[in-house]
């Protein structure tokens, strides 16, 4: 079943387009990848869903069209984002800038502290700590974890990784998946690390110049002729 429909998309920045004639399905309880270089458009996708961009088309979330509704009336539906660019309060400790997310499941707090600071367990140690003091690991698990103490059904990661060490990467990868495979969450995640959404994803969408170029399993566009000389540089 379909948890989100997105078809015929258009997007703009004052009178300069965007996104072209984008459409993704995205089904319950899946994880689906949109890869591409920077510029492509992934995160004008994720912004466009949450009602940021001015846009045409049709972005429908559990049979709810929501191009009449405001950020907070989609976020109230279910959906959660972590931006790649964090928006956390940099005089706000750990748990402060948790709780501004908790707003819209004020009677799951307890329990959804609880699970962020299982996922993440550095952010429980750092947990009066100002989010300003932290390391760019660490703003981005509590960028998720803010996401998450909404209690969303939908979650959308922008960038989870880029510019991140390795065993970083590896915490984020295991977070989503557990959040995934345990609790039966739907993600979409935007990524320039191909090998990291192609290994995490069920499905994949490459976007570039704000277009959809193809669609596939991730053992298919592991074999694209085009994917694998584009990004991974081999003949």
């Amino acid at each position: 079943m379909a948890l989100l429909e997105i078809e015929n998309l258009d997007a703009f920045y004052g009178k300069a387009r965007s996104l072209s004639d984008v459409s993704i399905t995205v089904e319950e309880g899946k994880i689906v990848g949109i890869i591409g270089p920077n510029g492509a458009g992934k995160s004008t996708l994720l912004d466009s869903i949450l009602g940021l961009t001015s846009c045409t088309g049709r972005i429908s979330f559990d049979g709810v069209e929501l191009d009449t509704l405001s950020t907070a009336q989609i976020v109230g539906l279910g959906i959660g984002y972590a931006p790649e660019r964090g928006n956390l309060f940099p005089y706000m400790d750990v748990t402060e800038n948790l709780l501004v997310g908790a707003y819209r499941a004020k009677n799951k707090i307890a329990e959804n502290l609880e699970r962020v600071f299982q996922l993440f367990p550095r952010l429980q140690e750092r947990r009066d700590q100002e989010a300003m003091t932290q390391s760019g690991g660490e703003q981005r698990m509590l960028s998720l974890g803010r996401a998450l103490m909404s209690n969303p059904r939908l979650l959308l990661v922008d960038e989870p990784t880029i510019g991140l060490a390795p065993v970083v990467c590896s915490a984020i990868y295991d977070a989503l998946k557990d959040l995934n495979e345990k609790m039966g969450l739907t993600i979409v995640i935007t990524e320039q690390n191909v090998n990291f959404a192609l290994t995490l994803a069920q499905e994949i969408y490459l976007m570039e110049t704000g277009s959809i170029k193809m669609r596939g399993h991730p053992d298919e566009l592991k074999q694209e002729k085009y994917v694998r000389e584009t990004y991974f540089g081999m003949s």
